[in-house]
């Protein structure tokens, strides 16, 4: 997007942001500080909305505290109580798994390197950057399918996969922006800039945006 202002579309995103219901990984981390949380609803959020991911988080966090809780916990029960969340027996098999990877690995702790996060359990480059970013405040791009879709929908970035647009963020997005990017397009994209119908004439950001500009979707 050369010759758009993106100190101006944060400001506007994070203007929106605050009008809006807060994403369920930045609300646990509000709430617990505790990267561990941070961690599992992390896992439990992919590919399932926050409506339902907070549900689950709310269940389990009565019963689990700590990867110990998760080791002492049997499948069948941690299964009941995030059986809502989108492929919820894969995200039980890992959850299961995380307090050996966590012990054997890092010494119970949760690491905070990207590398190191992504040898984890149901753990991928989302999921390690939302946790670097939002559990440590660290340095981080997290790119989910809303990040990818509405950062090609401004014409921000041309690429074709998450993984590319992560690179490409890293090279031209101001580093100042890294740790609120997700949170603000996540919400962005999920109230106003959605796949279908987005609401273009009351987008805060409808004057930067090529598909605005153009006339044509993307």
């Amino acid at each position: 997007m050369p010759g758009h202002d993106i100190d101006a579309i944060i400001a506007a995103l994070g203007k929106h942001f605050l009008s809006v219901r807060t994403p369920i990984v930045d609300l646990v981390q509000a709430q617990t500080n505790d990267p561990f949380k941070v961690l599992v609803a992390t896992i439990l959020s992919a590919r399932t909305k926050d409506e339902t991911t907070a549900q689950a988080v709310t269940k389990l966090f009565r019963v689990v505290e700590s990867p110990a809780d998760l080791d002492q916990i049997s499948d069948d029960e941690l299964d009941s109580l995030i059986y809502q969340v989108g492929f919820h027996r894969e995200k039980t098999k890992h959850l299961k798994q995380l307090p050996h990877a966590l012990n054997t690995l890092f010494d119970g702790r949760i690491p905070h390197e990207i590398d190191d996060l992504i040898k984890l359990p149901g753990v991928g480059r989302k999921t390690a950057n939302l946790v670097r970013s939002i559990a440590f405040g660290l340095p981080a791009i997290c790119v989910d399918v809303h990040v990818h879709r509405i950062c090609n929908r401004w014409g921000y970035v041309r690429t074709n996969t998450p993984f590319e647009t992560e690179m490409e963020l890293r090279r031209i997005l101001p580093a100042k922006h890294w740790a609120v990017i997700n949170s603000y397009v996540v919400a962005f994209g999920q109230s106003l800039c959605t796949p279908l119908n987005p609401k273009c004439s009351i987008c805060p950001i409808q004057d930067h945006c090529r598909r605005v500009g153009v006339g044509k979707s993307s």
